[in-house]
């Protein structure tokens, strides 16, 4: 898995919830976010420049989180994220320390490798699940999920369950469907042509 550096400062927490609110709302009106890091015993509340920020948020990737707070230096995941509802800015992150003898819990990619026979039958693949939840030892944790689609057949889906990685335990439904191969209408032509010997 990549990793990325990101720098912050701890800040105070206030007694009182409106002046709570009032340093949150400062934080985020001079370019910062407020963060808290859990996982390591007392829960480390913090803040990053949204621009600091940018590289880990807005990718397809996955990282662990090389996490700097005041010169202290910690290895961690994200693990939620608020955005404004509606300028879509980031409000809140929150992140995990990462223990290494310890499961995490993180989504991962879902990437589909090979052309599928329902493909070639005219059907077309759809991705239903871009990304499944798994629990692993950080170090066991691939940037994706690769799934080998060759052998699906029209009409066929692969679900959670049917799907096995070592290492890795996937905490999605068994019965979720990760992809399908879905029929078109020039499939549902073609197999009826064929089931009545045109």
């Amino acid at each position: 898995m990549r990793s990325i550096d990101v720098k912050g400062s701890v800040r105070a927490i206030a007694e009182r919830s409106s002046d709570q609110a009032k340093a949150l709302k400062a934080i985020r009106k001079n370019n910062g976010v407020p963060c808290v890091l859990y996982g390591g015993g007392e829960n480390v509340h913090f803040t990053v420049p949204a621009d600091g920020l940018r590289n880990l948020v807005y990718t397809p990737h996955i990282y662990t989180v090389n996490l700097s707070i005041d010169g202290k230096e910690v290895k961690a995941i994200m693990k939620d994220i608020q955005f404004h509802p509606v300028k879509d800015t980031i409000l809140h992150v929150d992140f995990y320390q990462i223990n290494e003898e310890k499961p995490i819990v993180m989504e991962v990619p879902v990437q589909l490798e090979g052309l599928a026979e329902g493909v070639k039958a005219g059907g077309k693949l759809a991705l239903q699940m871009r990304k499944l939840k798994v629990k692993a030892l950080y170090t066991a944790i691939p940037e994706k999920l690769i799934i080998n689609v060759s052998h699906l057949a029209l009409g066929k889906t692969i679900k959670v369950g049917e799907l096995n990685y070592e290492g890795l335990e996937l905490l999605n439904a068994k019965e979720a469907v990760v992809c399908a191969v879905k029929l078109t209408r020039a499939a549902r032509g073609a197999a009826a042509a064929a089931a009545s010997g045109k």
